[in-house]
């Protein structure tokens, strides 16, 4: 019989679990190989042999965020609407958020940046929101830089979910602020005639 082996899915598994824990609960230096080797109760060995190092272990971490978030924002659809599929995108950001709390952490507490002008990957989670924000530019309905928009959106998007998270609004507050800012956001970047519409519908009885 061969020797049975411990370096497996499951152990690798646990190693980004633990490791996205503490990167998303205290400083990077404080992740340590043999602290995360603990914590998944495996050796020291399992990170060398799985990740390389720490490095390779912290990298997994963030390809896995990067991969959750492209994963749920890529599957909203377009429609007929591009507002609608801004505000929908955001929903989908939100919702990966809170619900990878500890991934979303480490997404943008430092080991991942944010940077809407530059060159954007195949499986970047800002590609679908810049494809949605140029669609509603070729449509007349968004009106400025494609990048300044990103960041405004993104901005308003990770500023309430971090408040979120943080337990600074409670789930009612959080939901309904969540909708105004963001409607409120997109509608700033609309161009008159739609601006105009838009404040037309909402005063309508």
């Amino acid at each position: 019989m061969g020797r049975p082996k411990t370096n497996d899915h499951a152990v690798k598994e646990r190693l980004v679990a633990c490791a996205s824990e503490m990167l998303a609960t205290g400083p990077r230096e404080s992740v340590t190989v043999r602290a995360v080797a603990a914590a998944a109760e495996t050796s020291t060995t399992a990170v060398y042999s799985l990740f390389g190092g720490k490095d390779g272990l912290i990298g997994a971490v963030r390809d896995r965020a990067v991969a959750g978030l492209f994963q749920e924002v890529s599957a909203v659809p377009a429609t007929a609407d591009p507002l609608a599929d801004l505000y929908a995108l955001a929903v989908a950001y939100r919702r990966w958020g809170c619900g990878h709390s500890h991934l979303y952490t480490v997404l943008f507490g430092g080991v991942q940046s944010f940077d809407p002008s530059g060159e954007v990957g195949v499986n970047d989670p800002i590609g679908p929101l810049l494809a949605a924000i140029e669609r509603a530019r070729a449509e007349s309905v968004l009106d400025g830089e494609a990048t300044s928009i990103a960041l405004s959106v993104w901005a308003a998007m990770h500023g309430l979910v971090t408040l979120e998270l943080a337990g600074a609004l409670d789930a009612a507050t959080a939901e309904a602020a969540f909708r105004s800012t963001m409607h409120a956001t997109l509608r700033g970047w609309t161009t008159p005639a739609v601006f105009s519409s838009l404040r037309r519908a909402e005063s309508a009885p």
